[in-house]
């Protein structure tokens, strides 16, 4: 397998393990904050973080020349699927909240087919995330269909987010598109969450919380993400996202001694065969079209 690809692969898991954590963490701060503020401060410490990461005042002078149909829509998949998912978190349990978002990026993967060969992997994805999401959690105390509407929204932009990011990366200029994205969702959502309660903003005590989640939600696995989408069909992208609630699972399990059931064992095999069988085809795929192009 060429390491562009295989760099690609890690990158994601990379990517998909930070997020998971930043889910436990922000589910614990929006239980003292609201949604609102909570996606709101991530963005802003987020985009600080960023712009100094990345040194994107680099990129002023290219303002005028970049292509902003495609870097308007980039943020705004990634401010929507943001604000969308945290209110979701807010009114369902965090598996069931992260389960319905990956109905965007598998339905993606499916739109994505370009041989019959390859529904098999995304449709053992679509079994094991099925499998994996604690559906038992979702009994009338702390199921909302608001939620799921919102977390299902998530999902689609989440599938929007993977569309644009791949053209994004086209234009290259490196990680100033992310720090784009991020700046523009955070002017968005400030007035916004001003309007809805401006003293929720400058509750300090919660400020370092926030700062982790911006670190491990946005920082880490967005720009991990944008070098994946580099070497990833949006087939291949769409497929390897299952293996986020597989990784939570195993993290779970591994840090804090949770039980994994028979039908989430059933569930990571399920995962593990769709990303490495979707993985291996796609290498397949290349090396023929390589040696093609020698001839």
């Amino acid at each position: 397998m060429r390491n562009s690809q295989l760099n690609a692969v890690l990158f994601m898991v990379l990517s998909m393990l930070a997020y998971q954590i930043s889910a436990s963490f922000a589910k614990q701060l929006i239980a003292v904050l609201d949604p609102i503020t909570v996606v709101t401060l991530r963005l802003c410490f987020a985009s600080i973080l960023i712009v100094l990461m990345f040194r994107s005042w680099k990129i002023i002078k290219r303002l005028p020349h970049l292509k902003w149909s495609d870097l308007l829509l980039y943020s705004a998949s990634v401010c929507c699927m943001n604000a969308l998912f945290y209110a979701s978190l807010g009114k369902l349990p965090q598996g069931i909240a992260v389960g319905l978002e990956f109905l965007g990026p598998l339905t993606l993967a499916l739109l994505s087919i370009q041989y019959k060969s390859d529904y098999v992997w995304v449709i053992l994805a679509i079994v094991g995330v099925a499998l994996m999401v604690p559906w038992q959690e979702a009994n009338a105390s702390n199921f909302s269909f608001l939620g799921a509407a919102m977390a299902i929204g998530a999902g689609i932009c989440w599938a929007f987010y993977i569309y644009f990011g791949q053209k994004v990366v086209r234009q290259n200029i490196g990680m100033h598109a992310l720090s784009i994205a991020i700046v523009l969702s955070a002017l968005v959502m400030l007035p916004i969450s001003a309007l809805h309660d401006a003293s929720a903003l400058v509750q300090f005590e919660y400020w370092p919380q926030a700062l982790t989640i911006a670190l491990l939600a946005t920082a880490i696995p967005y720009a991990l993400d944008l070098m994946a989408l580099k070497n990833l069909s949006k087939l291949s992208y769409g497929t390897l996202s299952s293996l986020s609630p597989a990784l939570g699972a195993l993290a779970g399990w591994a840090l804090l001694k949770e039980q994994i059931s028979l039908l989430q064992s059933i569930a990571l095999l399920c995962i593990m065969i769709a990303s490495v069988g979707v993985t291996y085809r796609a290498h397949q795929r290349a090396k023929s079209l390589n040696s093609k192009a020698v001839e």
